[in-house]
């Protein structure tokens, strides 16, 4: 749909960020995802990075229709990159960034902005609830539903609540403070983390708050950048070294606890891939890490019994099932049918989004009150060192 120009007159600019690479499969879908939202004030940025394909062919035709819809190119850079340049060319208060194969339901960017409005200048990010869907549009039960807001930063190195660079909405000012996304991950082969680690730098100076409400379908590929196992691990150390060395309040075991999680979930991708020496090779190195953590989780020994499994019987594994019956996804990211599956998915799964909501808030409360300690302490031994030092000659005399 076209803006309203007499309702968003008033209304804060969200600019939309899409890069986009060989995109030719989902970019119309997620535009129209876009162009649905029931705020009107938006302006929408795609930037082709270097695709091969006929995402920019799609992308013009829209943009012919829908005059705030812009097609951006550059050569071949990498994701990070692509969402620089968009950013760099947009206009809005807010950045609201969506990867090419995802999806927006319709009141996501208005709901994201009334809960920034509400929570002021000091909230940089605000993030909604996401549920999966697979490369044909159907819903898998996967989701993701935390409620974890105000200073997030300890919480956010141990894991990544928000879960992908879809679901937030981001203050400009921010990004003018902290940086934009880190490019320069992809010259040292190291990508998948470049949105974590926006967040983080984020968190340092800013709150997040959440919008309770499954508003944003991400897709779950495969055999794609996103399963390029080796890549992804670079980019999470990289991050976290960084982390590291700007924060050396935050305990270790926070760090290891991260990265035990990190390859927790690469044993999954590779587990979910049918890659099962490589499944129990990300497993036996998150155990390496930090095997207390490792050993108390679920999926831990579900990858690992389905691995050997495969391995020992020598069949081919298939992609696993949905725990329960998809429900597939219409064209029409507005129609009441979508609606109704997200309902059914509520309904089915309310006690497990309780669970992951408690789980979620006790884990935070628990590594706030842990920072905030050994902060104190690391002030504390910093005070006694300061007033141990010998006093100089002048000083004396």
């Amino acid at each position: 749909m076209q803006p309203d120009s007499q309702k968003s007159f008033s209304l804060p600019l969200v600019s939309v960020i899409i890069p986009a690479y060989n995109a030719e499969s989902f970019i119309e879908e997620t535009l129209k995802s876009v162009l649905a939202q029931t705020y009107p004030a938006i302006e929408v940025l795609v930037v082709d990075d270097g695709s091969q394909d006929r995402t920019a062919e799609i992308v013009e035709k829209i943009s012919k229709k829908y005059s705030h819809v812009q097609l951006v190119k550059q050569q071949n850079a990498g994701v990070a990159a692509a969402r620089n340049l968009g950013i760099q060319k947009s206009r809005g208060e807010y950045i609201a960034p969506i990867d090419a194969d995802d999806i927006w339901y319709p009141e996501n960017i208005e709901k994201q902005v009334q809960c920034m409005l509400e929570g002021g200048e000091e909230v940089g990010v605000v993030y909604s609830w996401t549920v999966d869907l697979d490369e044909k549009g159907w819903l898998t039960g996967g989701f993701r539903s935390y409620r974890i807001e105000g200073d997030v930063y300890g919480t956010l190195i141990g894991h990544n609540f928000i879960g992908n660079a879809s679901a937030s909405l981001i203050r400009r000012s921010c990004l003018e403070k902290v940086g934009v996304y880190d490019k320069t991950l992809k010259e040292r082969n190291a990508q998948g983390c470049e949105d974590w680690d926006l967040y983080l730098r984020i968190a340092e100076i800013y709150q997040f708050r959440a919008v309770p409400e499954f508003l944003i379908g991400y897709r779950r590929m495969y055999n794609t950048m996103s399963t390029n196992y080796t890549t992804m691990a670079n980019s999470h150390s990289l991050m976290l070294q960084a982390a590291k060395q700007r924060h050396p309040e935050i305990p270790d075991f926070l760090h290891r606890l991260s990265t035990s999680n990190f390859l927790l979930y690469l044993a999954h991708q590779s587990s979910r891939n049918g890659h099962d020496r490589t499944a129990l090779f990300w497993l036996f190195q998150a155990l390496k890490t930090e095997c207390i953590s490792s050993l108390f989780r679920s999926g831990f020994y579900r990858v690992l019994g389905k691995s050997l499994l495969n391995l020992l019987s020598q069949q081919s594994r298939k992609h696993q099932e949905a725990l329960d019956a998809p429900v597939r996804v219409e064209d029409t990211p507005s129609s009441d049918k979508q609606m109704i599956s997200r309902e059914v998915l509520v309904k089915s799964r309310r006690k497990k989004i309780e669970l992951m909501v408690t789980i979620g808030n006790i884990f935070h409360r628990s590594i706030s009150l842990l920072v905030k300690r050994n902060r104190t302490n690391i002030d504390t031994i910093s005070q006694v060192k300061i007033s141990a030092t010998p006093p100089t000659k002048a000083e004396l005399s």
